[in-house]
């Protein structure tokens, strides 16, 4: 599964207002029911659900908030850019500036894996990271993420 088959454009978001860890996840869950029709308050609470089991904060400012879906046949990521940093019970107990959203159909598990394996291996890139950090709009964020 290529990026650019789940990362669209509309699910980019830089700038981003948010205050906290939960209305970080209620404003991907819009994002995502905007995309896919889905109910945004069953997708929150999939994605409260997952962050139960432990935090998706990895490290080094970045989030990579996941969760399956039952009602869909499609994967959607979401990229957002925090204006200011955020709360998020990270491991380094460091705020997060950039989450990348990964939700994904119950029957995708192998391929959620490998998606969400490939997101850390390219969040993890110091050059991107400072790239994303420094973009300036929506489009200049996408295009950091889909031409790496």
């Amino acid at each position: 599964m290529q990026l650019s088959e789940i990362l669209t454009l509309d699910c980019t978001k830089s700038a981003v207002q948010c205050t906290s860890k939960k209305r970080a996840l209620e404003m991907i869950s819009e994002i995502v029911a905007e995309h896919t029709g889905q109910n945004s308050t069953e997708l929150f609470e999939c994605m409260l659900s997952r962050e139960k089991m432990g935090s998706t904060g990895i490290g080094n400012g970045i989030a990579i908030p996941h969760a399956r879906m039952q009602s869909s046949d499609q994967a959607v990521a979401v990229l957002l850019q925090c204006e200011s940093p955020i709360e998020f019970d990270a491991i380094d107990n460091r705020p997060v500036d950039l989450l990348f959203a990964l939700l994904v159909p119950d029957a995708q598990c192998k391929e959620h894996l490998k998606t969400l394996s490939c997101m850390a291996e390219r969040l993890n890139d110091k050059l991107i990271l400072k790239q994303l950090r420094k973009a300036q709009s929506d489009q200049e964020l996408y295009d950091i993420m889909i031409n790496r």
